[in-house]
């Protein structure tokens, strides 16, 4: 279990240095404003828009009552979507053009797209799964009411604990950029994780279906 609730914070930490969840656009946004205060808001909106994005994922399996009898092929089924996601993400390679028309204002709207578009919520299931681990209580004798509200609970523990994490390794990333070094050495040294992501996803998603067997 220690070691669950450690993968969502790693993966925070993760998504948060990865330049494709937004923290270089907070930057831009305190150098265009010329406010420090700009960044924490623009940070503050990255991470709304994230979390949005988790608990959208995860609450849907939360609320599964067949969670409790089936939780060993729906575990296995996540695995499976993730790797396809992550299969999908190395073979094509393109950006999704329409994260480019969102405005720049609207940073949280931007982020909760990214993070849909990036996979990022499907990179939690399997680890929320195992942490739910509903395949310990007997599915005959547990109330639904019960089981369900304690996985809608850990959903949004999941979510938080993940956005908080991720908000924390991106902020410094931003906050050191804006502060020390600036855009232009960011656009000189910018660093592409799009096949380390997508291998990642393949990774989590053949571990989920380890962990479950």
């Amino acid at each position: 279990m220690a070691a669950l609730w450690g993968a969502v914070i790693f993966s925070g930490f993760y998504h948060g240095v990865n330049p494709g969840m937004g923290w270089p656009l907070a930057v831009s946004a305190a150098l265009f404003e010329q406010k420090a205060a700009a960044l924490g808001k623009a940070l503050a909106a990255l991470a709304l828009g994230h979390f949005i994005a988790m608990t959208a994922i995860l609450l849907p399996f939360s609320m599964m009552l067949t969670l409790a009898e089936f939780q060993r092929e729906i575990r296995i089924g996540a695995g499976l979507l993730v790797i396809g996601l992550g299969i999908y993400l190395l073979l094509n390679r393109r950006h999704p053009r329409f994260l480019a028309r969102v405005k720049p204002t609207q940073l949280g709207l931007w982020s909760f797209l990214a993070a849909m578009a990036h996979g990022a919520g499907l990179m939690l299931v399997p680890i929320y799964l195992g942490i739910c681990a509903v395949d310990e209580l007997d599915a005959g004798h547990a109330a639904a009411g019960e089981l369900m509200t304690a996985n809608i609970g850990t959903a949004f523990v999941v979510a938080l604990t993940h956005t908080a994490a991720m908000t924390l390794a991106g902020g410094v990333l931003a906050v050191g950029m804006y502060a020390w070094l600036g855009m232009k050495f960011l656009s000189k040294s910018w660093f592409n994780l799009d096949v380390v992501w997508a291998l990642s996803l393949i990774l989590v998603g053949a571990l989920g279906i380890w962990h479950a067997g």
